[in-house]
């Protein structure tokens, strides 16, 4: 990416071998058959309680021992007129990760000559089952490897977050941002705060914030500035909420070309269905099947 007097930087964390992204676990990935955590890493629907892989504690994370991101998925390039992009197909049977359902996913990946990354999720399964996909991109506007993001600045438009306990299953409450290390309703930087969280909780953000507006519309989710470079990055989907990972699990990770990953070394913006819902009615329901197909959309336009 440019920026206005520093030349070209590659803004996105990431390997530089093939080996590197197989072995590592989420960076830069699609994630399903849901992403995020289900608490106790089980679901009932329809009377059937449905029990799933626990890799991350008692919980199930980003789809289980072998979610999506682990498979291989066919790929086809095309062109249209506003840009290049890549359509992702894969198939997931019955039971997979102990997910019901027969399920026909498709991601879309694009790059428009207007500087947008155009992501587009669909999905369709033949029985009522739990969807819930994201990518994982880790960003870094000042540049991958150039040190931590905490003085990136960061938008919200989002007035709640969804509370969670000690092992970030949510507790079924929205709670207001107001007058907490979580109100980025304002434009701040990423770690003005940080040091404020919950002491019981993670050493950063790892939270999924409600997104103003109707899940199902398109409406933009953020705003980021890296003083530093001067690039900005805005986002919009249709989603109902964005986790906000602030890269706190960084520790001398090796990245591209001789990079170096530290503690806050970037940081993602995951648009998703909120965590547990499978097992949370109140929340918008993440349950598709034959008379409901998935279909979600997000575009992030950059600028420098």
């Amino acid at each position: 990416m440019p920026s206005k007097d520093r030349g070209k930087d590659d803004i996105l964390l990431g390997f530089s071998s093939f080996d590197g992204y197989v072995n590592n676990r989420y960076i830069g990935v699609t994630v399903g058959r849901f992403a995020n955590r289900i608490g106790g890493a089980k679901f009932s629907l329809d009377g059937k309680e449905y029990s799933l892989y626990k890799n991350n504690g008692e919980n199930s994370l980003h789809g289980g021992r072998i979610g999506f991101s682990r498979k291989i998925w066919k790929a086809e390039s095309y062109e249209e007129k506003d840009g290049v992009f890549i359509r992702f197909e894969l198939e997931s049977p019955d039971g997979d990760e102990g997910y019901p359902g027969n399920l026909k996913a498709a991601v879309s990946y694009g790059l428009t000559k207007s500087n947008e990354v155009v992501i587009d999720y669909e999905a369709k399964v033949d029985a009522p089952s739990p969807v819930n996909f994201t990518n994982h991109a880790f960003f870094n506007l000042a540049g991958e490897g150039r040190g931590n993001v905490l003085s990136t600045e960061l938008k919200l438009f989002s007035s709640s977050y969804v509370e969670v306990a000690e092992n970030l299953i949510p507790t079924g409450r929205l709670l207001s941002v107001e007058n907490t290390p979580f109100d980025f309703r304002d434009r701040k930087p990423i770690g003005k705060d940080i040091g404020a969280l919950p002491p019981s909780g993670p050493s950063g953000y790892d939270h999924c914030y409600v997104i103003n507006g109707d899940p199902g519309k398109f409406r933009p989710f953020a705003e980021v500035y890296e003083p530093s470079s001067g690039r900005s990055m805005r986002g919009f989907t249709t989603q109902p909420g964005v986790q906000l990972f602030s890269g706190h699990g960084f520790s001398s990770n090796p990245g591209k070309i001789g990079s170096v990953y530290e503690k806050y070394g970037g940081f993602c913006l995951e648009t998703q269905h909120f965590p547990d819902s499978p097992n949370r009615p109140e929340f918008p329901s993440s349950i598709f099947g034959p008379d409901r197909d998935y279909s979600e959309k997000v575009v992030f336009v950059f600028d420098w």
